[in-house]
């Protein structure tokens, strides 16, 4: 059984026992309970916690758990009906609706029910997580000289020179800025390169926080297909040239959802009608770090062949560490890196140093090099894992290619199956995967599910997910 599995039946156990005590009675010590219900300390401690939040309990240190005075009943809800009107209102000029859809982020930030296998995650699970190295660069990084002081608004210099040193090519550590994770750095971009009501060309499909920063920043997501190599340069150039729009966004390598990496032949094709366009191409680097054991090489980053300023670069540690580790990094050259840096300014004022600073003590350290290893392996294990597992018994739903980096399956239905209605089946027999429909902007060409292998506990459990979806999908 999986920790967070664990603390939600003891917080509901102990929640049903409340009544046996008065109020302010005391409920049994930490230690008694880690003795009758056979869990950790940390599950207790954790349980209580949450009983803690929800009222039901007072903790004192040193003292134990207590139960907490009944809240008093809340008062009537108020008349909010007017914010319909102040929220949909239109104002002067407005083209595009101020309503966030962000369903697709939601889905893979989800905590699953007890018992649900999830395929639908967005990070590592916990055992692939370099997490006594990022505890023992968090704690190397708290007793730094002035570690709790306020960091350079673009970022500590040796963190920008790890980032520039990453990214390759003429890049430097004075075209960077740290950020606090792709997202962050994703959405400074757009903010920063479209005005709103402006035309965002991006691939088709792709990733669905990506659309929802563009809506709500008020820019229209454009599609331009993609296919085995990567975004068609011809449809990008016709696409420039119907919209006039002035920003790209793309995922050259192991592009979410499909895993797909740019073709060599097209690279400089996409940098050169970006340019003739007078357009940025906003490089989404989010898995370099997450190759597969079997790759080969990776090719280097669109902004290391960018002499001219048309790449802005995204990177992130945050999908290789921890979903709790939110640092990334912009990197761009010319005019555009003084706005870039301003509106993150306005936004956020600083990634925190602490934070900065483990970051930087983690990539400097000998572990690191050896979890990337340990990620590649296990990666490619279970890619492969999963896909025999589909092969084998569930054919209809194979990929039609596997990607040698990334987490996840791109997978289409067969033919007349309700993606809805899958997903909601596939949940009833405990397994969460991702439906296809977030990851376009405009009307999908068929029924599509992602399927990461990423976040669950252990291999095994990728084949018990696919023996669970059998009676979903036709055998051929």
């Amino acid at each position: 059984m999986n920790e967070r599995s664990s603390v939600a039946e003891l917080a509901e156990t102990l929640r049903t026992e409340l009544d046996r005590y008065s109020v302010g009675g005391k409920l049994p010590s930490s230690r008694a309970l880690v003795e009758r219900f056979r869990v950790s300390p940390v599950t207790v401690s954790r349980a209580l916690a949450q009983l803690a939040a929800e009222g039901l309990v007072v903790t004192r240190p040193g003292a134990g758990a207590f139960r907490a005075q009944p809240r008093t009943a809340p008062r009537p809800a108020g008349d909010t009906s007017w914010q319909e009107v102040a929220l949909s209102a239109e104002g002067p000029g407005e083209v595009v609706p101020r309503t966030v859809d962000a369903s697709g982020v939601l889905v893979s930030l989800a905590v699953p029910q007890p018992g649900v296998i999830e395929l639908n995650g967005g990070y590592l699970h916990p055992s692939l997580q370099p997490e006594r190295a990022m505890a023992a660069a968090l704690a190397r990084a708290g007793r730094r000289p002035g570690a709790w002081s306020r960091p350079p608004t673009e970022g500590l210099p040796e963190l920008r020179d790890w980032f520039a040193r990453e990214i390759g090519g003429q890049v430097t550590s004075a075209d960077v800025l740290v950020t606090a994770g792709g997202q962050s750095a994703l959405t400074t971009a757009l903010r920063a390169l479209a005005p709103p009501g402006a035309p965002v060309l991006v691939e088709s499909p792709t990733y669905p926080g990506l659309l929802a920063i563009a809506r709500a920043s008020g820019c229209r997501p454009v599609p331009v297909p993609a296919d085995a190599d990567g975004v068609r340069p011809d449809l990008l150039a016709a696409a420039f040239e119907a919209t006039g729009a002035r920003v790209f966004v793309c995922q050259p390598l192991f592009q979410n959802p499909t895993g797909s990496v740019l073709a060599a032949d097209r690279r400089a094709q996409v940098l050169r009608t970006a340019r003739a366009a007078g357009a940025f191409v906003v490089e989404d680097d989010y898995a370099r770090a997450l190759a597969h054991e079997d790759c080969g090489p990776l090719p280097p980053t669109l902004a290391s062949a960018d002499p001219d300023g048309v790449v802005v670069h995204v990177r992130s540690l945050t999908k290789a560490t921890s979903p709790s580790l939110r640092v990334g990094a912009l990197a761009a050259r010319g005019p555009v890196l003084e706005r870039l840096r301003a509106i993150q300014v306005v936004d956020s004022f600083f990634v925190p140093r602490p934070l900065q600073e483990a970051a930087l003590e983690l990539v400097g350290a000998p572990a690191w090099p050896r979890h990337l290893r340990t990620v590649a392996a296990e990666l490619r294990h279970r890619r492969e894992v999963l896909a025999g597992a589909l092969l084998r018994e569930l054919p209809g739903l194979s990929p039609a290619r596997l990607p040698a980096g990334g987490f996840q399956l791109w997978a289409r239905l067969p033919e007349g199956c309700d993606e809805a209605g899958f997903v909601a089946a596939a949940l009833r027999a405990g397994v969460a995967v991702t439906p296809g429909r977030p990851y376009f902007c405009a009307e999908p060409p068929g029924p599509f599910v992602r399927l990461s292998f990423a976040a669950v506990a252990a291999p095994e459990v990728l084949t018990e997910a696919v023996r669970r979806l059998t009676a979903l999908v036709p055998l051929s």
